[in-house]
């Protein structure tokens, strides 16, 4: 990464992006953009497919790929843009990656027990249990043998494991029948209710506003739109122009 000079948080903003430019090799992905999210916020970032959505994300999260050649991360006050991807997890920014990512031949216990091998522990497995008692039920299943449902809450609660401050959620409900989005959705209120800061990428856009405080589009890698999750709900036109297939 060629870093920007750093210039400081943004004043007001719990998390802040700031013109940040990301590649995949020589392919131009995120193409600078800014955006805030206030602490206990819930910002659905929106987008065709191929929009730039899970880069922006997996740059938030300082994922190998794409790289960040330009622009400016800061999660209260932390430059993020100066990490690695380990150290971004350990300030508190947890990504649930689209898919899943659960760890074959370990259980659902073993997968969550072994999030927290590294600082910072988030909520105690008991605690995760409590709020997630299917996987309670199922705490000695291989949890590659769960159904897609069973894995998105594995995948989310592996995320509480660890010390949130930032939660990316990439595609909740990709795959997932609707009775089993309604139950997805149901957590992720709670998450909300709970006063975690949230980012959801979601292709069902109306699922996402519903849950958003406010949005962001993003077209061809670039921001589009930034307004109240209300706003967009009740813009057909707009959601016509930037999201419909």
């Amino acid at each position: 990464m060629n870093a920007a000079p750093v210039t400081g948080p943004a004043p007001d903003a719990f998390f802040a992006l700031r013109d940040v430019h990301a590649y995949y090799g020589e392919s131009y992905i995120v193409q600078g953009v800014s955006l805030e999210v206030r602490k206990g916020e819930v910002l659905a970032l929106l987008g065709r497919n191929g929009a730039g959505k899970t880069s922006t994300m997996r740059a938030i999260a300082r994922a190998d790929e794409p790289a960040v050649m330009r622009g400016e991360i800061w999660l209260e006050g932390q430059p993020v843009h100066q990490m690695k991807s380990w150290q971004a997890s350990q300030a508190g920014i947890q990504l649930v990656p689209e898919d899943r990512r659960i760890i074959p031949g370990m259980t659902v216990e073993e997968n969550l027990i072994l999030s927290q091998v590294a600082p910072n522990k988030g909520w105690e497995i008991a605690q995760i249990y409590e709020h997630f008692p299917r996987l309670a039920e199922r705490r000695n299943q291989e949890g590659i043998t769960l159904s897609g449902g069973e894995q998105q809450m594995l995948a989310v609660a592996r995320a509480l494991a660890r010390e949130v401050k930032l939660l990316l959620l990439d595609e909740p409900y990709e795959g997932l029948a609707p009775v089993i989005v309604r139950e997805i959705e149901h957590i992720v209120q709670d998450i909300k209710a709970r006063g975690i800061t949230t980012i959801i990428v979601e292709q069902n856009a109306v699922a996402a506003l519903r849950l958003a405080d406010r949005a962001v589009i993003l077209d061809s890698g670039e921001l589009v739109f930034t307004g109240s999750a209300q706003e967009l709900l009740d813009n057909a036109d707009l959601r016509n122009r930037y999201l419909a297939i």
